[in-house]
């Protein structure tokens, strides 16, 4: 090679490498230092890109679960008080069962009425309960009603060919024996509304049926429905708007109110015969008195159900509605403020079968409750497992091997310096002109 002074390309070439080895020392001091392979989109465009909506999805998911803690206490909060109402209401049926019995004077039963208006106002605080300032089982957070529904109350223990217009002394049961109802014996229906019990009697007679009864009834407060259902297994709309029929799909004795909505709804009827004496035929009743509640009575609504978010993506939520606790879509009190009424024996006796629906309804509501928080621990145990994976699999493209990185680091260390020291060594060979300048 010859010997020049202007270019030294030993020198230059060796700086070359300087600089190659300092850009990946640099490059490996990075990945150890942040445990990362790629640290920009530099190193690796298209992973960079993958890895970096991997952990957007991971800090959804993250938030998701936290969406659904924090929809499980909320639901927590409104499941205790709907507790609290299941025990006032098994409380208030003792009372009522109590108050019944012929063995209290009417001052007695004044005095259990105190109770039960204290207990029933408690109950309406319950159904007042807040979560964060949201109302949870006032009725605020019903699910869309287009037409307020009527109450309805079904009989399936009777014959299933048994219908408004069916003799009470040709009534069978469901087997076919005949319930025994003579045309001496005294049938009484009670049913409330508002608050207030409406009692009517008359005798069986030949030719009494469900629709003459409650024809009778109707003219004390038209609120129940003049005729009773016809046989058929068809119930009626609940507040979907869907069709209800019997779950066995036998026919079956349906009697409901005349207008929809709560302040239209009846708490309970009850059906009662007595023989000349007045003795009760308690298994002729206990038939003919079968009525439970099929269709509660809701006001229309708009679709006030809350959603909670779950997914990373728009629209994956769980829905939930609850249903109005208050005291008066209980069947307990109605909008003037009247209560549930046991002054008498009969009345009381007819807030049995209301108690025994009340109970049913919040029964319901708590099942739904926690049939919700139930599923809501499934998908936070579900968010938290593909918040795992997606981690894990973030990881496998982000992550640095830092076995492999220090290995890297170490090698590039060692040629910086060898390069370092080359460099030196080659700034010196033009120095061997000068002795020809001499």
């Amino acid at each position: 090679m010859a010997m020049v002074v202007k270019n030294n390309m030993s020198a230059i070439n060796t700086l070359n490498t300087l600089n190659k080895n300092q850009s990946a020392l640099s490059k490996s001091l990075e990945k150890v230092s942040s445990g990362m392979k790629i640290n920009g989109a530099v190193d690796d465009a298209s992973g960079y890109a993958i890895s970096e909506r991997m952990r957007v999805q991971i800090r959804s998911l993250d938030q998701d679960n936290q969406n659904t803690q924090n929809g499980n206490s909320m639901m927590k909060v409104a499941e205790g008080a709907v507790s609290s109402t299941v025990e006032i209401l098994k409380t208030l049926k003792e009372k009522v069962i109590n108050a019944a019995n012929d063995t209290n004077t009417d001052a007695d039963r004044a005095t259990i009425q105190k109770e039960l208006d204290q207990s029933i106002d408690q109950i309406n605080d319950n159904a007042a309960i807040t979560f964060n300032g949201k109302y949870l089982v006032d009725g605020s957070h019903n699910q869309k009603i287009d037409t307020a529904t009527v109450s309805s109350f079904t009989n399936q223990s009777l014959a299933t060919d048994t219908s408004g217009t069916t003799k009470f002394t040709e009534m069978k049961d469901r087997t076919g024996r005949s319930l025994n109802i003579l045309s001496s014996d005294t049938i009484t229906v009670s049913f409330t509304h508002q608050g207030k019990t409406y009692v009517t009697s008359a005798k069986v007679s030949t030719d009494m049926t469900f629709n003459k009864i409650l024809e009778l009834a109707n003219s004390a407060n038209t609120a129940i429905a003049k005729t009773a259902a016809s046989a058929s297994s068809w119930i009626g709309l609940n507040a979907s708007g869907d069709s209800i029929y019997t779950a066995s799909g036998a026919s079956a004795l349906t009697i409901g109110g005349t207008t929809g909505g709560v302040h239209n709804s009846i708490g309970g009827i009850t059906f009662s015969i007595t023989d000349t004496n007045g003795s009760i035929k308690k298994t002729t009743n206990a038939y003919l008195d079968d009525f439970t509640e099929t269709i509660r009575a809701q006001d229309t609504s708009q679709d006030n159900a809350m959603n909670f978010q779950i997914g990373t993506k728009a629209n994956q939520a769980i829905r939930v509605s609850m249903t109005d606790m208050r005291s008066e879509a209980l069947g307990l009190t109605g909008s003037n403020g009247a209560t549930l009424n046991i002054s008498t024996r009969e009345k009381a006796n007819a807030a049995i079968n209301v108690l025994d629906n009340a109970i049913q309804k919040a029964l319901d509501q708590q099942t739904s409750l926690g049939s919700v928080q139930m599923r809501l621990n499934y998908t936070s145990t579900n968010l938290t497992t593909s918040a795992e994976n997606v981690q894990a699999a973030e990881s496998t493209i982000r992550d640095a091997d830092m076995a492999k990185e220090m290995t890297n680091y170490t090698k590039n260390n060692v040629l910086m310096q060898a390069a370092q020291s080359m460099l030196s060594q080659a700034n010196q060979t033009s120095s061997g002109v000068l002795s020809l300048l001499q």
